[in-house]
């Protein structure tokens, strides 16, 4: 019972933000240009609008281009997200994917990141004080990997194991973090939650 007032608690607490019900909208950062088109190809087929570069540079400016167009007509108590997700490579030509990440969450400390690199390019304990918001897709991958990743696969099925609505969650189309604070705070408490 606890479960369930909590989940609707934090349910009506994150509802004014909600990202838009359908796709999600990704920005892909990677040099190789096949890479690009198979992980464009791959999420295109699940309905989700990609933006990609391959350059650095152009990262940056898309992002504070987007941001600022998401951010132009909210209230300033929104949470707005030009992107659900942005899946940066570590080796960039300039700079890496970390500096990347973090002029990103300069602008923005909400924006979900995903770092993809190989092993031996990165670790966890390199990236430490950026483990709270980054998360780590290390190569090689397969495509429905990075799917299950950007859809939150390992979070709802978290969610499935505390009995709640997944169903209803999906249809809510929370953000990633907020789907993770909803995790949180289940566990926190102990129970389960069912959503109508």
């Amino acid at each position: 019972m606890l479960g369930g007032i909590v989940a609707t608690l934090v349910y009506n607490d994150i509802c004014h933000d909600l990202c838009t019900v359908g796709t999600m909208r990704i920005l892909i950062a990677e040099v190789d240009t096949d890479t690009v088109l198979s992980y464009k190809k791959a999420l295109e087929k699940r309905n989700h609008q990609i933006t990609s570069t391959g350059n650095d540079e152009d990262l940056i400016k898309i992002y504070q281009e987007e941001f600022k167009k998401a951010t132009s007509n909210a209230a300033p108590t929104e949470l707005i997200q030009p992107f659900d997700a942005v899946v940066l490579d570590h080796k960039m030509p300039e700079i890496d994917g970390i500096h990347a990440a973090e002029q990103i969450l300069l602008l923005n400390p909400h924006q979900r990141i995903i770092l993809v690199s190989d092993k031996e390019e990165v670790s966890v304990d390199s990236i430490n004080e950026l483990t709270e918001v980054l998360e780590l897709q290390q190569k090689p991958f397969r495509e429905d990997s990075l799917i299950d990743t950007v859809e939150d696969k390992e979070i709802y099925s978290e969610l499935e194991k505390l009995h709640v609505n997944i169903k209803a969650i999906k249809n809510a189309n929370f953000r990633h973090e907020q789907l993770q604070h909803l995790v949180d705070i289940l566990k926190k408490k102990g129970g389960t939650c069912v959503m109508n």
